[in-house]
Order: structure tokens, then sequence, then C-alpha cells
């Protein structure tokens, strides 16, 4: 057994000097005074901040790879030892609107990925393509379908690990979502032009999570709150932030953030090839995306993904929306895995927990990551 002394530690959501993280194995053994070191333990000193590892549910590549181009193990092996680099211990890769054919190879090689123990695969999320067209984005619209029964036994396919399905509710009926939500899956509102009602409504139906808030979906609105008011309104629903400078204006983040408490929102990376890479221009199922000014954009100036880490979503947070150390890590590791429903297990410094922890310098630049304590 090993015992990390850190600095200081992030521990049950508060910065915490003179405590040791006792390691064993995989798992988090306990959290004890620096001083009551039990016999036996290897202590070991570090120079940084202690937080647990970061969970991004948004990951569409990395390192060079893009996972709808490469659903196979070796893709989101590539794609998470790249993320790992940033803090992330925990990931869902991220498949764009697409056939139903590579939804279910993606599916396929998730689950084998899981099954094989590579680093941080958590599950999958399935971005599409049962959305609004109207608030297609970058989402090619040839993709974009209705959903049916092929669907959603293409949805429900996983055997191992958790699925995310974005879906707009108002194209879905509400006894899709409730099949979904059965099943195991979490289904989050994203690329959709849903009234309030029909988003609360999904809400009833189970649905938890809500994809680049703001980003992509009806907006607030004076006589129509849309989905942006169901989102805030609602303290079911978990609201991902894309915290990059581009997507949203850090003013609108920090109004979202005064209407309901830390844990109804998470950060994402949505990720592109580029995160990890040297690239600065990929291909996005034929079209040609550059990345420049730390933006991922096609020809037409539309944004693709982001050019974004977790680590750099943490910092972010605290310089442009005013949050602490405590608060932004919560959103990046708590909050992600409550969502996921793996609370119980990952998202904290706890005993019991997973031994996924990330050492952030003083100016929240990883220096270490440790996955299932390696």
């Amino acid at each position: 057994m090993q015992a990390l002394i850190p600095t200081c530690a992030l521990v049950d959501g508060a910065l915490r000097e003179d405590v040791a993280v006792l390691v064993d194995g995989a798992r988090i053994a306990g959290v004890v005074p620096a001083g009551a070191i039990p016999a036996g333990a290897e202590p070991r000193r570090l120079d940084g901040t202690l937080v647990p590892g970061f969970i991004d549910t948004q990951v569409n590549g990395g390192g060079g790879v893009l996972f709808n181009d490469a659903p196979t193990v070796e893709g989101i092996a590539a794609i998470g030892a790249a993320h790992r680099r940033f803090g992330t211990t925990g990931f869902l890769p991220t498949l764009i609107s697409d056939d139903l054919d590579v939804i279910r190879r993606a599916v396929a090689a998730v689950d084998a990925a899981i099954a094989a123990g590579i680093p941080g695969v958590l599950g999958i999320h399935v971005e599409g393509p049962f959305l609004n067209v109207d608030r297609k984005g970058i989402h090619s619209a040839e993709k974009i379908r209705p959903l049916d029964a092929e669907g959603i036994a293409a949805l429900t396919g996983l055997t191992r690990g958790r699925t995310l399905v974005t879906l707009a509710p108002e194209r879905v009926a509400v006894s899709d979502i409730e099949q979904l939500v059965a099943a195991g899956v979490v289904v989050a509102a994203g690329h959709t032009n849903a009234r309030y009602d029909q988003a609360k409504a999904a809400v009833a139906a189970g649905m938890r999570g809500v994809t680049h808030l703001f980003n992509a979906m009806s907006p607030l609105g004076s006589r129509e709150p849309g989905m942006v008011g169901a989102a805030l309104d609602s303290d079911a629903l978990v609201c991902g932030l894309i915290v990059d400078g581009h997507h949203v204006n850090p003013a609108t983040l920090r109004l979202a953030l005064r209407c309901k408490p830390a844990s109804g929102f998470m950060l994402v990376t949505d990720a592109m090839p580029s995160v990890g890479s040297e690239a600065s221009e990929f291909v996005l199922q034929g079209r040609h995306i550059t990345v420049k000014d730390g933006a991922c954009r096609s020809d037409d100036g539309t944004l693709a993904g982001s050019h974004l880490d977790m680590a750099a979503a943490v910092r972010n947070a605290v310089s442009m929306l005013g949050v602490d150390l405590a608060t932004a890590v919560t959103m990046a590791s708590t909050s992600p895995a409550a969502l996921m429903g793996l609370g119980d297990r990952h998202g904290r410094i706890a005993t019991g927990h997973a031994a996924d922890l990330v050492l952030l310098d003083a100016a929240g630049w990883v220096r270490e990551t440790w996955i299932g304590g390696a």
C-alpha cells in the first residue's frame, strides 16, 4: 500500500492540508492525517494539489484520432492516452451523428476496450443522429434520422460500461426516452429546438443531461423558456459546459451558475483529434476543419468540437467563471460521475473509490495522473 502525501488534497469538497491518501492496488484504501500513516504503507510526498481524476463525457477524438473514423479498440486507446496527459482519468469516446452500422461498430469497440482494460474507458457517448436538423451545428444533415426500434437496439447494445445518448427530445416519443432509460441509458438533450414543455416532459420520462448548454439549442426567451430555460430550471438535469471562451461567452456561463448548484453542471471538452496532437487541421465527415486560436472551425466558420483539454477547462472555469478550484474540480469529476451513475466509485477522493487521481501544480497544470492506482 502506498501513502500519497500531497501539499493539499481535495477531500469532501474542500482542500485539506496534512492528509495522506492511501492507495491499495486500484482503490483508495483511506484518507488519514499525514501523521497517522499505517505501518507498512510506503509514504510518497507530492508537491502539488491532489484532486480526483477528471471525467470527460464528450471526447470526439485526441492524439490525431477521430472516433468516427476509428471506432476500434486501438483508436479508443490512442484517444485515451492523449487525454490522460491532461488529467482525464475517465472518458466516454463520443460518436457524432453517423449511420447505425457505425454506431454498432463503435459500441462493440467500446465493449471490447473495456474488456481489454484500456485505461479510463467508462462507456460511450452517442451524440446523434436523432437530432433536430435545424440545430445540427457541425453534424451532417444527411446523417440525421428519426429514432426507431432499430436505432434503440443500436443504442442499447453496450454490455460493459455506461451509455450516454444525446437526442432532440422534440424529435422522439416520450415512450422512447422511457425505454432507453429503462435499459440503463443516460439520456441528454442536445441539438434541439425543444419547447420548455417538451423538455420538461422528457425530464419526467427520465432524461438527466444537457449536452453543451447554450450551444445548438432553443434559447431562453421571455415567453418561451426553451431548452435553455428548462435546463436551468430543473435540478434533475446536469448541464455540460464547454469553457473555452469560444463556444459560450463567459458572462453567460457565470449567469447560468447562479441558477443552481455547481453539482448541476459538468465540464466537458467536446475535444477533437487536435488535442494532444500537433495537427492544425483535420477532416470531419468530409469537411475541412482548421485549428486556430484555440478553436476548431469548418471553412464556413462553424465551430467543430473544440481544441480543449480537461485541465484547461478547469483552469478556465477558475479564471473565466470566477469559481474556486474545488468547485471547478467538482464540475470536472464529481458531477459527471454522478450523471453517469458512477458516483459510488468515481469522481471523489474517498475510501473505496477508484484510485483515479491528478496532481496539479499551483497554476493548475498536470504533473502526474493515476488511473486505477497506476
